[in-house]
């Protein structure tokens, strides 16, 4: 898609800014994009690319784009022309003195309904975590100032949402409609269930929210099981016998054990995530860029 891509995107920019860069993130792909890319930034040096020394995946892949960009405006733009490069216009007419970060959002969604579903399952997550109401209106198609990434420059943790860190640095956010044209190659690799695990590591990575449901469920079934108790107590003072019935009894056994297995396994999962920051793995690693193609001999 590059080739199609960087055309329509300098012809947008040179209208825009004159003074700007493309910055192309290799995030470890199969084919031959490198040396597309490499190609590209000879020709022109406002574009600038770097290759990762794996697949990191998506959001890595963006922050070290973000964190090396030079000018005062940062746009995110995935490669697939989906989000047409020309609405980029809209999303600078929407950046006022008021707003730091700009969304479009697509007017018309041009997925499957699986995906379509699992993106509204990952967006519940996202307003969750970043407890703005923009959520809903949140893409990968943004706009925002460079400077709010001061707020996540120290970020290192492999499991990495960059709408999430954004709310660390602002509350000012805004969202405008944009046009979203099928995919003319390839397939994306956000599948239905790679976005329902993307939910859930976004919400027990940065929302403390399930512990909160864990601990109401506890305190639920404990006033519960009070209740079960002084009635059992109370039917034997009062009749003399005890309540009837073993499975009646089990079954209140089965659901403590559930709750207790539900919540061991939430608290497991924030351990899991303390253990994972702790042993510092890097958020990526960059082979090279083509600033070092530069200069070489």
């Amino acid at each position: 898609m590059l080739p199609s891509l960087l055309p329509r995107l300098t012809a947008v920019l040179d209208q825009l800014a004159p003074a700007h860069e493309i910055i192309l993130v290799d995030d470890g792909s199969p084919d031959a994009s490198w040396s597309v890319i490499t190609a590209a930034a000879h020709a022109d040096k406002r574009i600038r690319g770097i290759r990762l020394m794996r697949n990191f995946g998506q959001p890595n892949a963006l922050l070290v784009g973000i964190r090396s960009a030079r000018y005062r405006y940062i746009v995110t733009l995935d490669d697939d022309l989906q989000n047409p490069p020309e609405e980029i216009a809209r999303l600078v007419e929407r950046l006022t003195d008021d707003v730091d970060v700009v969304y479009g959002t697509p007017e018309a969604e041009q997925h499957s309904l699986w995906r379509s579903a699992a993106s509204r399952i990952t967006k519940y997550a996202l307003e969750e975590a970043m407890g703005a109401p923009v959520a809903r209106s949140v893409s990968s198609f943004r706009l925002f100032r460079t400077n709010v990434r001061q707020a996540f420059e120290r970020f290192q943790s492999p499991d990495m949402h960059l709408d999430v860190l954004l709310t660390w640095a602002t509350t000012r956010f805004a969202a405008v409609s944009v046009r979203h044209e099928p995919r003319l190659e390839g397939k994306s690799n956000y599948t239905f269930g790679r976005l329902v695990h993307h939910a859930l590591n976004m919400i027990t990575g940065f929302s403390q929210r399930p512990l909160r449901i864990a601990s109401m469920i506890g305190f639920v079934f404990t006033i519960f099981g009070g209740v079960v108790i002084i009635a059992v107590v109370a039917r034997y003072l009062i009749a003399g016998d005890s309540v009837p019935g073993f499975p009646f009894l089990a079954s209140i056994v089965a659901i403590f054990s559930g709750v207790q297995l539900l919540i061991l396994g939430i608290m497991g999962e924030y351990l899991a995530r303390m253990h994972v920051r702790l042993m510092e793995r890097p958020t990526y690693v960059v082979v090279e860029t083509t600033e070092d193609e530069h200069r070489r001999p």
